[in-house]
């Protein structure tokens, strides 16, 4: 007896065990591209991998992957078209997993008008919000039809998409997201159409990433952390409602028309194997961009992405 009450109070004695902290910098403010860091959070993946994540939204969106590169944070989520360019510019970046594994970018017009094929932009106005890849993009879907930038008016219209498109500001959007500004139309009540990026001579890409620096980070933690996320999008996947429902209510500005539509069109393009890489993806789109003037050269895959379980 004596035994048993000196073995209790010792486990009474034993601190609990201490998790391993991380930082995770998001891309934008959070929303449904998101859902499966949100849902690993709420459902406990990542405190049984044994992680306690700190998820911060950027004041700046394009600071995260700078940050970690320069070892303020552990991991960021970024774009695969920009993980090629920090590359190119020497920052230190790997991707280390995938968490949307589509393009989400697309050609915006509004759906009943005066533009219904791409070809009938020739002369108009387009509206931007990052001058770069999106050029790029643009000018690959334009040559398609025979035409180029040069036939185009760029404007930029800041984050402004689809308002300035419904204004009548500009004639079509890029960098539009499929998934938002659609449904933000809708629910203005102007449609749009989208012409989706990879059907108009765009290599296919993963718009969002995971990009930690290779040199830092722990890798062990980073598998955790995939693994934490991958659990997630499974449970994302079987059960889509009540992770919606656990979605919303991790923050009360998350419960709207807009995120709920744009839940379900998010679902089918979460990465259902978050670790593994399609290193012809990224080959492809290494090509193009050398193609496109944006990067001198090409880089071997190994110096962009990794897939940390095959290692």
């Amino acid at each position: 007896m004596k035994y048993l009450i000196t073995a209790a109070a010792i486990c009474a004695a034993t601190p609990a065990f201490a998790q391993d902290k991380m930082t995770l910098l998001l891309d934008w403010f959070i929303n449904p591209d998101h859902g499966p860091i949100i849902l690993a959070e709420e459902l406990g993946y990542f405190a049984d991998q044994g992680l306690e994540v700190e998820i911060i939204p950027p004041a700046d969106p394009s600071a995260p992957p700078k940050l970690v590169a320069a070892g303020r944070g552990d991991i960021a989520v970024s774009y695969q078209p920009s993980q090629h360019l920090h590359v190119a510019e020497g920052l230190p970046l790997i991707r280390v997993g995938t968490l949307v594994a589509t393009p989400l970018n697309c050609l915006l017009v509004l759906k009943d008008g005066p533009i219904q094929e791409i070809s009938q932009l020739k002369g108009g106005t387009i509206g931007f919000s990052v001058a770069g890849v999106e050029e790029a993009v643009l000018s690959a879907m334009l040559n398609r039809h025979g035409i180029t930038l040069e036939d185009v008016e760029m404007v930029n219209v800041n984050f402004s998409l689809s308002p300035s498109l419904m204004s009548g500001q500009v004639d079509a959007v890029i960098g539009a997201y499929r998934n938002f500004e659609l449904n933000q139309m809708e629910i203005e009540g102007v449609e749009g159409r989208c012409f989706y990026v990879e059907e108009e001579g765009v290599p296919t890409y993963d718009e969002l990433i995971y990009v930690a620096n290779p040199d830092r980070m722990d890798v062990g933690q980073v598998r955790r952390f995939l693994r934490a996320t991958e659990l997630a999008t499974q449970y994302i996947v079987n059960n889509p409602d009540a992770s919606w429902e656990l979605f919303k209510g991790y923050a009360p500005e998350l419960d709207d028309e807009l995120n709920a539509k744009a839940w379900v069109d998010t679902l089918p393009r979460f990465a259902l194997r978050s670790e593994a890489l399609d290193e012809g993806r990224y080959t492809r789109f290494e090509a193009f961009l050398a193609e496109s003037g944006l990067v001198e050269g090409t880089r071997p895959v190994s110096a962009i992405a990794v897939d940390l379980g095959a290692e």
